[in-house]
């Protein structure tokens, strides 16, 4: 018995307005990378953070998107694992009782999407999808890899991923989706995320001080586990499934 496992699921039942948070953990399942991880073959002698800021874009374009490619291809291979099918489940079931949920999440790479979930909002954008520099214009680019680097918009301008960027406010429209379902949480949960960067990280604080529980998964301790309600300490994929089957029992 996963402990705490009890407890936690029975929030999570009794729950009106859910609100989740994931991070790199969960993506990490499913065999994608951190993203200081993909640094190994052709990249293995570049620095992540120096490849992923507007200095960079702006001084080697090329190379940029070339990593960006890289990377986005390894997403779009992947499949979700059991915690986001999981994930996609639990929002049915909210939305079926007409209860709310909303999933934060720091992770590019759509594979909450490919599982079914809906109301998702990418705090750090998407490596899907790409947008024009000249025009901001966005749009999927097909399951291939570029032809050229940097690629090119219809409008002639270089495309750059549409992820943020060291030195890059969160957008806007995400902070404020963001805030907006945190008015009415009255359960959260923070699912693979080492619970560090801001202003993600202050969600769960912004839940316990309205009073609402914060349930943790995380395979190790985080900066968040002396606070939280209950850390379920393991893996997402193993135990969201058993969290969800115990809410719903």
């Amino acid at each position: 018995m996963i402990e705490h496992l009890q407890p936690a699921a029975l929030a999570l039942a009794q729950a009106r307005h859910v609100v989740v948070i994931t991070g790199a953990g969960v993506s990490a399942e499913s065999g994608i990378r951190t993203f200081r991880d993909t640094m190994e073959g052709l990249w293995k002698d570049f620095d992540p953070a120096r490849l992923a800021t507007p200095e960079a874009f702006a001084a080697d374009p090329a190379t940029v998107t070339r990593w960006y490619d890289w990377r986005r291809l390894g997403c779009l291979a992947a499949e979700p694992n059991p915690g986001h099918v999981a994930l996609a489940k639990l929002e049915a079931w909210l939305s079926e009782t007409n209860r709310t949920f909303t999933l934060l999440t720091q992770n590019v790479d759509r594979l909450h999407h490919k599982a079914g979930s809906r109301n998702v909002i990418e705090l750090h954008g998407s490596i899907i999808e790409w947008r024009c520099t000249r025009t901001g214009r966005k749009s999927t680019p097909p399951n291939a890899p570029f032809d050229e680097f940097p690629p090119r918009s219809e409008a002639g301008a270089p495309l750059r991923p549409d992820v943020v960027w060291f030195g890059e406010a969160l957008p806007q429209p995400a902070l404020d989706a963001a805030e907006h379902a945190m008015h009415t949480c009255d359960l959260f949960m923070s699912v693979g995320t080492s619970s560090v960067v801001y202003p993600a990280a202050g969600f769960a604080e912004l839940a316990r001080y309205r009073g609402a529980p914060v349930i943790e998964v995380n395979p190790a301790p985080t900066s968040l586990t002396r606070t939280a309600t209950w850390s379920l300490r393991g893996r997402s994929g193993q135990i969201l499934p058993h969290l969800l089957n115990a809410a719903m029992a």
